[in-house]
């Protein structure tokens, strides 16, 4: 299967570096507006033959242009929302706290599943959750399935499920608003990352200094 991991459209909260995390959450910006409808010809190479979003709105607005231009059915998935932030909710993203946000989620990816975000769920109901909608996808039979869904969730599970992927790597590349990670491959057999935000990813190892930048996070 060959999966598009796509981060939504700039919202408010992004704008203002809040970790705004909660369900339905914020609608697009203007400019957010304008990445959403720019997304179907950005994807226009991509034979995608599934649509999934998660229950933010966000996604769903981001969604809404390349659904109508491909004549797609959008598939709502909570599985893929954004990594909950609990107690740091609404917190700055530059913050002490707000960066612990950052740094549990790639503590995840490096397996301490246990560990808990503040006030809100452990990597392993992250984890268990996104992976089932992968799953789901997967078992579809689909050739090409795109998920809109948000920069802290795409990072993390990538890190964690890509081989190629370490968290170095994803630690120090952001993902911008509708930023795109190409993987290939099925829960069963791995999965590689192809490219992420249109560029080559290094192999694992490779990804230089570890960087936790918040910004992005939602």
């Amino acid at each position: 299967m060959r999966l598009l991991l796509v981060r939504h459209g700039q919202t408010p909260t992004n704008v203002d570096y809040l970790l705004d995390t909660a369900v339905p959450g914020p609608g697009l910006t203007e400019l957010g507006e304008a990445q959403a409808v720019a997304l179907p010809e950005a994807l226009t190479g991509e034979d995608i033959e599934a649509l999934y979003v998660s229950t933010l709105l966000r996604t769903q607005l981001t969604a809404a242009p390349l659904a109508a231009t491909r004549g797609l059915e959008v598939i709502v998935r909570d599985g893929i929302r954004e990594i909950s932030a609990g107690d740091l909710e609404m917190l700055p993203g530059d913050t002490e706290q707000g960066e612990l946000y950052m740094r549990t989620a790639f503590a995840w990816a490096a397996g301490d599943t246990d560990l808990r975000m503040p006030g809100g769920e452990s990597g392993a109901e992250f984890l268990g959750r996104y992976d089932a909608v992968i799953a789901e996808a997967a078992q579809s039979g689909l050739g090409t399935v795109a998920m809109v869904s948000h920069g802290a969730a795409i990072r993390t599970w990538t890190a964690a499920r890509a081989d190629n992927v370490d968290i170095a790597f994803a630690a120090a590349h952001r993902l911008d608003n509708t930023g795109v990670v190409v993987l290939e491959g099925s829960p069963s057999d791995g999965f590689k990352a192809l490219s992420w935000a249109g560029a080559s990813v290094a192999p694992a190892g490779e990804g230089g200094p570890a960087g936790e930048p918040l910004e992005d996070a939602g």
